[in-house]
């Protein structure tokens, strides 16, 4: 039998859903984004992205940010410090692996 093989992959960020939400918010430098930009830029449904923004932000990865402006609801999401640090390490993880099996093709 083979060696173990395990990889620490964060399940939170390990679908694609919430991995392209926390993609867009870190590419726009940790700006507050619209959540219509963030839907209409990522094809999703106004139910989809709510969903997956709470998921995010039970985590803590994102930071939901509600007001009114004039007489309607607003809401914006922002990456938290939390949330870019854990993008950082599940690109490290994905990086290692791809390695790992580029190697065992070079073998």
């Amino acid at each position: 039998m083979g060696d173990k093989f395990a990889v620490d992959i964060d399940k939170v960020i390990h679908e694609r859903a919430r991995l392209l939400i926390l993609s867009y918010l870190a590419s726009n430098s940790g700006k507050k984004i619209q959540f219509n930009e963030l839907k209409e830029s990522l094809s999703f449904t106004s139910g989809n992205l709510s969903v997956q923004l709470k998921n995010l932000e039970e985590v803590k990865y994102i930071k939901i940010h509600k007001r009114i402006k004039d007489n309607k609801p607003q809401t914006s999401v922002s990456l938290t410090p939390e949330g870019l640090k854990a993008l950082k390490e599940y690109l490290k993880v994905m990086e290692d692996l791809i390695k790992t099996v580029n190697n065992q093709e070079d073998n």
